[in-house]
C-alpha cells in the first residue's frame, strides 16, 4: 500500500499548494502588463502538475479550482472583479478550468502508479537479495525501466498534446476578434485532439487496473452459452476504425458448438489481438480472423501479414509490460490481458508461423450438456 498522510501532512499539503498559488498569482500580477492572459493560464497549468506529483489528486484539485478564480480575478478584464466583460472569455475560462482539472488528476494518478510502481521494486529487489538470485534481480530492474519508462511515456505524451492544444485555444480566446488566428475548423480540430487524448489516457488507465485484477485473480467472468459467430461480429465492430489501415476478414467454420464463456472478456481479449496484429502489419495488409471445432474446444486464431515473431520471444510477448524492440508506443498490456482472460476461462493461446506473419490461436471450451449459464451468478 502507499504511505497515507497523517491529518498534518494533508493539512501541509493543502496549506502550501494554496501559498504557491498565491504567490504566483502575486508575481504575476506585478508582469500582468508585459504577459497576456494566455501565458499567465500555462503558468498555473505548470504549477497545478508539480502539485499534482508532489501531494495528491485532492491537493491538484482545490489548486485548479484556486488558479480558475485567480486568472479570473486578476487576468481576464475587469480586473479585480468576478464578472466577465467579454463573453468569448467565459470560453477561455472554461477551458483552462477544465484542463487544469484533467491535467492536475491525471498528473497526481501517474505520481501514485510511479509510487506503486516503485514499491513493488523494492519489494522484489528485497526478495531477492534474500534469496541470492542475480539473475532474478537483474530481470526484475528491467522490468522496472520498462515500466517506468512506459509510463512516462504514455502519460507524458497525451498531457503535453492537452496542455499545448488547450493552452492555443486559451491564447487566441484573448485576443481581439478581428486578431484571432484560429478559425472554427480549427478549434475544432485542436478539441478533437484534446478529446481524443484524454481517451487515450482513460484508456491506458482502465488497462493497467484490469491487468492488476486479472494478476491479482479478482477479474471476474460471467459465462454464458455463446455462438461463436457473435465474437467475430462484435469483434468486427469494435475494429471498425481499424479498416481504415487494413483489411479485416473472416473465416468461421459452419455448425460451430457453443461456448461457455464470458462473451464480453472474450470479445475484448480478440480485439487486443486484432490491435496487436494490426500494430505490426503493413497498412492495406489483411488481418484474418478464423475459428473451427477442435475437439470439446473452439479455436480461434488472428493471422497477420507482419513480420512475424521470432520463437525465443513468442512466450515473452505475452509477459506484462514487454514491448517488442521496434515498438514506438504502448505499455505492452494487451497481449497479456488477452492471455489472463483466455486462460482464466479455461482455455490456453499461444503464437505461431502464420502464411506470411504470425499467428496467434486460442482455444476456449465448449459448452456441455445444453449448459447456457454459470449457477454461480
Amino acid at each position: 500500500m502507499l504511505n497515507r498522510r497523517t491529518p498534518q501532512s494533508k493539512l501541509t499539503a493543502y496549506l502550501t499548494a494554496i501559498a504557491i498559488i498565491a504567490f504566483s498569482t502575486f508575481a504575476l500580477s506585478l508582469i500582468r502588463d508585459v504577459i497576456s492572459p494566455g501565458i499567465a493560464a500555462l503558468g498555473y497549468l505548470l504549477l497545478i502538475v508539480i502539485i499534482a506529483v508532489a501531494f495528491e489528486s485532492r491537493v491538484a484539485f482545490l489548486s485548479s479550482l484556486l488558479a480558475a478564480f485567480s486568472l479570473n480575478f486578476f487576468f481576464l478584464p475587469p480586473y479585480h472583479t468576478l464578472v466577465i466583460s467579454d463573453p468569448e472569455n467565459w470560453i477561455t475560462l472554461f477551458v483552462f478550468l477544465s484542463v487544469a482539472l484533467t491535467v492536475g488528476q491525471l498528473s497526481a494518478r501517474a505520481n501514485e502508479r510511479k509510487a506503486e510502481a516503485e514499491r513493488l521494486y523494492s519489494e522484489l529487489e528485497a526478495a531477492f537479495e534474500t534469496a541470492s538470485d542475480a539473475e532474478a534481480l537483474r530481470r526484475s530492474e528491467k522490468l522496472k525501466s520498462a515500466l517506468l519508462d512506459a509510463v512516462t511515456h504514455d502519460l507524458q505524451t497525451p498531457l503535453t498534446s492537452i496542455m499545448a492544444s488547450a493552452t492555443m485555444l486559451i491564447e487566441d480566446n484573448i485576443r481581439e476578434p478581428g486578431q484571432r488566428l484560429l478559425d472554427r475548423s480549427a478549434r475544432g480540430e485542436l478539441l478533437e485532439v484534446i478529446h481524443q487524448e484524454t481517451e487515450r489516457l482513460n484508456t491506458f488507465v482502465q488497462a493497467m487496473v484490469q491487468l492488476a485484477q486479472i494478476e491479482s485473480g479478482q477479474q471476474t467472468f460471467r459465462p454464458i452459452s455463446t455462438v461463436p459467430e457473435e465474437v467475430v461480429v462484435s469483434v468486427a465492430r469494435m475494429a471498425k476504425k481499424l479498416r481504415s489501415s487494413h483489411v479485416l476478414r473472416s473465416n468461421i467454420s459452419p455448425d460451430l458448438p457453443k461456448m461457455f464463456v464470458d462473451p464480453r472478456a472474450t470479445v475484448e481479449a480478440v480485439f487486443n489481438l486484432v490491435q496487436n496484429a494490426a500494430k505490426y502489419s503493413p497498412p492495406g495488409s489483411t488481418i484474418l480472423i478464423s475459428a473451427e471445432g477442435n475437439g470439446e474446444m473452439v479455436r480461434f486464431a488472428v493471422e497477420d501479414e507482419g513480420t512475424g515473431i521470432a520463437e525465443d520471444q513468442r512466450e515473452a510477448i505475452f509477459q506484462r509490460f514487454y514491448r517488442a524492440e521496434d515498438s514506438k508506443s504502448g505499455l505492452g498490456m494487451g497481449l497479456a490481458i488477452a492471455r489472463g482472460i483466455i486462460e482464466g476461462q479455461g482455455g490456453k493461446i499461444w503464437v505461431e508461423s502464420g502464411k506470411k506473419g504470425s499467428r496467434f490461436v486460442f482455444e476456449l471450451p465448449a459448452a456441455k450438456n445444453g449448459k447456457t449459464e454459470d449457477p454461480g451468478r
